[in-house]
């Protein structure tokens, strides 16, 4: 378990560092993504974002391996003095509201360390109005490819919710593992 809670911190700092980078260069964020995502990671989206600042080694619409058809994300979100009345459900600032659905990432970016993410090719525009979902599955291909269920048992595969120049865990289970002792 501390292998994957390792390599879950070490996943989501690397990508909050790209995003960062770039905003830090190019004055773009996760809410300037104005392309729908693919394999060859237009400039003004989501993959084209971070494989500018990070050492992708593919890019693909297959992972290469079985993951579930929708993974389910919880995500409690602390609402800011600009949502009130453009953010379903913020009505003063601090209020906190929870976004649930499921995600189905279709496109798949894997890294040198053999970490994935993997997120929706037509995410755009992720900002606090308009959240984006994704996964990060620490060891790619290799197993158990299971989602964590339980913060007190780390797996390989994480929700994580991105916006603006933030990604975060998407559940209770995976904020757990990330700021559980």
């Amino acid at each position: 378990g501390a292998q994957y809670k390792a390599a879950y911190k070490k996943a989501l700092s690397a990508i909050a560092q790209g995003i960062t980078l770039n905003v830090a260069l190019d004055d773009k964020s996760f809410a300037d993504a104005t392309e729908e995502s693919d394999d060859s990671a237009p400039d003004n989206s989501v993959a084209g974002f971070l494989k500018s600042r990070m050492n992708v080694v593919s890019l693909t619409d297959d992972a290469g391996y079985t993951l579930p058809d929708s993974i389910a994300y919880d995500y409690e979100y602390s609402c800011e003095e600009d949502d009130v009345g453009t953010v379903e459900g913020c009505t003063a600032a601090g209020t906190k509201i929870t976004k649930s659905g499921n995600v189905s990432p279709d496109l798949f970016m894997f890294f040198n360390d053999s970490s994935m993410f993997g997120f929706v090719a037509d995410d755009t525009d992720c900002k606090s109005a308009s959240l984006c979902y994704g996964i990060i599955d620490v060891n790619g291909q290799k197993g158990p490819n299971k989602v964590v269920e339980d913060g007190n048992k780390p797996t390989d595969i994480y929700p994580v919710v991105y916006y603006d120049q933030t990604i975060a865990p998407a559940s209770e289970a995976a904020k757990a593992v990330l700021y559980g002792k």
